[in-house]
């Protein structure tokens, strides 16, 4: 007659679960920290004459203004943020393609940031006399690849992540795509130096929706009670913090 054994929990591995569930949850805490940082970043730095109306934000960081050093220090921070937050949804995914998917876009979303201080736009004023050079269409190449990374990103969200969540990306992207079209309508005008009445409040209302939706993805994904299922060493054998159990 077969007996069957029962191997007790492997308390380190549910030590080691436990872990990486802590880590999980920190570099999703990320994504929060990120929208804050962005957020302050976006409606508290100015510099004199700036308009938080009629300007925009990549107006911040363009070159030869005075608020240009502390926006790439700040900026910087921002980017890592975002490399954490894309690892806390990968590692967040387990068997689901489509939010892998998404912490991976959102990690190449990061990784670009480091490319905004070498792409940045120049002054009104210069482009209007025809001083644009090679980093302005830098400028706009990156800033069209950042849009296409945010969508998809929001997109694969919304394939993972099933019941309100998809319906509130959906909604999400639509007011980006709303908003974004107001916000490039103005570009013509921006490159002439001509009046761009609330092409400021546009954008950030555009950038807003989108930081909103990190805050969201964050808080759904650190409410999962599941953590990554690993591989004990030398077993080939896996568990999860949540199960408590070995499988093979």
């Amino acid at each position: 007659m077969a007996t069957t054994v029962q191997r007790p929990p492997n308390i380190a591995a549910y030590q080691a679960g436990a872990g990486g569930d802590m880590l999980r949850r920190a570099l999703l805490a990320c994504g929060v920290t990120s929208s804050l940082l962005y957020g302050t970043i976006m409606l508290a730095i100015r510099y004199q004459g700036y308009s938080l109306r009629s300007q925009t934000v990549s107006e911040l960081s363009a070159w030869g203004v005075s608020t240009r050093p502390l926006w790439i220090v700040l900026g910087s921070f921002y980017a890592a943020l975002i490399v954490a937050f894309g690892c806390g949804v990968v590692l967040s995914a387990r068997d689901r393609l489509a939010l892998r998917v998404a912490g991976w876009l959102l990690l190449a979303y990061g990784v670009l940031g480091v490319l905004w201080p070498f792409a940045a736009m120049h002054q009104r004023e210069v482009l209007a006399v025809g001083g644009k050079t090679i980093a302005d269409t830098g400028h706009l190449v990156l800033a069209a690849t950042t849009v296409i990374l945010m969508f998809a990103a929001m997109g694969a969200g919304a394939v993972a992540l099933r019941g309100w969540f998809r319906l509130y990306s959906a909604v999400s992207m639509l007011v980006l795509l709303a908003f974004g079209g107001l916000t490039s309508a103005y570009a013509s005008k921006v490159q002439a130096n001509l009046a761009t009445p609330l092409v400021g409040v546009w954008e950030r209302i555009n950038i807003g929706v989108f930081l909103v939706w990190i805050v969201v993805l964050a808080f759904t994904l650190w409410r999962d009670r599941e953590s990554p299922p690993f591989t004990l060493p030398g077993t080939g054998a896996r568990t999860t913090h949540s199960e408590g159990a070995v499988r093979p």
